[in-house]
């Protein structure tokens, strides 16, 4: 068993016009995604996204939702050409979704690895904001966060690959009790109860409050702790993509790899149906809120069987048993990412168990809390103060010189993973392991001949040919470096690369 498999991370990113209440979110995300690709030349602006392949309404219970059902939000396989759409060059997708530009990263084969593509979506916010402002667009901020304190919630989704043989319903029965209590572990942290924080008080998850129900199909409205979304992007017979919408929008490197490494792990284990005691909840929904509303984490949450479990006991619940399955299965064999993200996970739910705020150089909540803490020391501030939202915003704020966050990392108080040459790097190169190797290389060699790209697929316009050329791709570990490597450094035009690749499966 082990923590890898193809995952990553898509990420709305909050926008916003300070002193300008009337400024258009759709227009600002069109200019931001706009401002990179333009930078970036041919390189992203001439592929388009191919949505062919795409069914957003698709169930994983057994059934597709009609469309005349669907909220505009989830018809997310309708293109709509007033909306900046573009493909970069290290495999990820940057495009306008619901009012707010979003990063999804491509797909990477470890926790570590889907860090670094995560944080060089960081910095193509970061770089697009900063051309923003030399086109006459000054102004225009970019958050890493899920919500404007004001009612309005966008998501940071995870994406895992799993074998389609898998039960639905064991997926449903042992995730949820884990995504209720995850969140002690990598929450981002809130100022402010409810949806509109209209209560006061500090929260450990930005996202906890807007979710409604267990399981559904909805992203925006009628969130569910588990997504029922059925789009692999891959063969579907072969492969079910979980799309998780709970979590919040990660800066810690330590809470994103554990966000990202401990659900791949109990994932891992309701794969081969070694998960043996059941920790299914009371009321889900109010617990998921209640654990979120107290920060001290001491608050009971109700089992089926009767037990009372404070988060950090059932965390440990399902630490011991993925614990006991590896030294079972793999004793002293366990491979490198697995044996990093059980480490952490056993160091972290330690202190937290001891003193949350033992965890302040690694976990989003405590660090926020920590810096609003002395705020509130040092002025004598309730929580309900307006100055403490404000400071809750400018955490995120995606710019070196303000986003607060940003300015406890270069102080050095905030443990980073991941060294700043990896993630500068992962902006414009794609991971080696995957097909995003393939979809990345092909738009940087190939720019003017890629017409359209999708997670399973690139289209090429090769001239002389008087069709578009589609290559599939919908092997997700097919297309990396080692496969196709060596065709593309050989091949000088997109024709002799289809050339090449129908000799290779002829």
């Amino acid at each position: 068993m082990t923590v890898r498999r193809v995952m990553g991370i898509e990420t709305e990113y909050g926008i916003s016009v300070p002193g300008d209440p009337t400024a258009n979110p759709m227009l600002l995300s069109g200019q931001v995604v706009n401002a990179y690709a333009t930078q970036q030349g041919m390189r992203a602006a001439q592929a388009s996204w191919d949505y062919e392949n795409e069914a957003p309404l698709r169930d994983a219970r057994g059934f597709e939702m009609g469309r005349q059902m669907a909220e505009a939000s989830q018809l997310t396989d309708e293109e709509d050409p007033t909306l900046a759409n573009v493909v970069l060059t290290n495999g990820a997708r940057l495009y306008v979704d619901h009012a707010h530009p979003e990063y999804s990263s491509p797909e990477v084969t470890s926790p570590r690895a889907a860090v670094t593509w995560d944080r060089a979506g960081e910095l193509v916010m970061r770089d697009a904001v900063r051309l923003l402002s030399r086109t006459g667009q000054p102004g225009v901020n970019l958050y890493k966060n899920n919500t404007d304190g004001k009612g309005a919630s966008y998501g940071t989704h995870e994406n895992y690959l799993m074998p389609r043989e898998t039960p639905f319903t064991d997926i449903v029965r042992h995730l949820i009790p884990f995504f209720v209590v995850r969140q002690a572990m990598c929450g981002s942290g809130r100022v402010g109860i409810g949806t509109e924080s209209t209560t006061a008080g500090y929260q450990i998850a930005q996202r906890s409050d807007f979710f409604e129900v267990e399981v559904g199909l909805e992203t925006t409205l009628k969130r569910p702790i588990i997504n029922t979304r059925d789009e692999p992007h891959a063969v579907a017979d072969r492969y079910r993509r979980l799309h998780v919408i709970l979590g919040d929008a990660n800066q810690c490197d330590v809470a994103n790899l554990l966000k990202l490494g401990t659900t791949s792990l109990v994932l891992a284990m309701i794969e081969d149906r070694a998960l043996r005691v059941d920790l299914a909840l009371d009321h889900p929904v109010a617990a998921l809120r209640a654990v979120s509303h107290d920060p001290t984490l001491q608050t009971l949450v109700a089992l089926k069987d009767g037990r009372r479990l404070t988060p950090v006991q059932l965390l440990w619940a399902y630490f011991e048993q993925v614990d006991r399955y590896l030294q079972e299965r793999s004793p002293g064999a366990v491979d490198p990412d697995t044996a990093e993200v059980m480490s952490r996970w056993s160091s972290v739910l330690t202190r937290l168990e001891r003193d949350p705020m033992e965890c302040v150089r690694e976990l989003d909540w405590v660090a926020k809390l920590s810096l609003l803490q002395s705020y509130r020391d040092r002025d004598g501030l309730e929580w309900s103060d307006s100055r403490l939202r404000a400071i809750d915003i400018q955490w995120s704020d995606v710019r070196p010189d303000k986003g607060l966050f940003n300015r406890m990392e270069q102080r050095g108080r905030i443990e980073r993973l991941i060294d700043d040459v990896a993630v500068k790097a992962a902006m414009t190169e794609p991971p080696e392991d995957t097909r995003a190797y393939f979809r990345g290389r092909c738009l940087e060699k190939f720019p003017r001949e890629v017409a359209a790209a999708s997670w399973d697929s690139v289209i090429f316009d090769v001239p002389g040919h008087p069709s578009l050329q589609r290559v599939p791709m919908l092997e997700p570990l097919r297309g990396t470096r080692d496969g196709v490597g060596a065709l593309l450094d050989q091949s000088d035009s997109a024709a002799a690369l289809l050339e090449g690749l129908a000799s290779a499966s002829g």
